[in-house]
């Protein structure tokens, strides 16, 4: 059985990130496998510090290991205005499993307590199956903006309802 496959058999926890998680922030986006070839570029130099994690709703999803410690297996970050979910990030041992949209789920439960009625996404290329799979609505297209991100991303929207 693959990675991507299998089911996870220990319980994950979502709690929101501390500075410590920095680095493992940041490793898991530059160590992205939807950032490989020709995206490269767009996460070479990227960082989750400190400060974005302190300024912004960000959150870890994290799986017990086998001696008992915690696991950042993926998070994303809401932003609140204008809202828009600015990271989700699944570890790519993890996907298939279920975490990303553990993690959407929060991020709209989390939107709805803050009283937003929708957050938009722009996407990175490989991630639209998995945005659609989510429930987001397309709205449009982000157009490039090279250097950083030299290729049109699409847009969606998450819709909250309230309870």
């Amino acid at each position: 059985m693959s990675s991507r496959t299998s089911q996870i058999s220990q319980p994950i926890t979502i709690r929101r990130a501390v500075v410590r998680d920095a680095k493992r922030l940041t490793r898991l986006v530059r160590g992205s496998g939807a950032y490989e070839g020709k995206y490269a570029a767009a996460v070479a130099g990227y960082r989750v510090g400190p400060d974005y994690i302190e300024a912004h709703r960000a959150f870890v999803a994290v799986g017990a290991d086998e001696h008992g410690g915690g696991r950042v297996l993926g998070f994303y970050s809401l932003v609140l205005a204008p809202p828009e979910l600015d990271l989700l990030f699944v570890a790519d041992e993890a996907q298939g499993r279920g975490i990303g949209l553990l993690l959407v789920a929060h991020m709209q439960a989390e939107a709805r307590a803050a009283g937003l009625d929708r957050v938009k996404v722009v996407s990175h290329l490989p991630a639209e199956d998995f945005y659609h799979r989510a429930g987001a609505v397309r709205t449009g297209t982000a157009l490039a903006n090279p250097p950083a991100v030299p290729w049109d991303r699409p847009e969606f929207e998450f819709r909250i309802p309230s309870e």
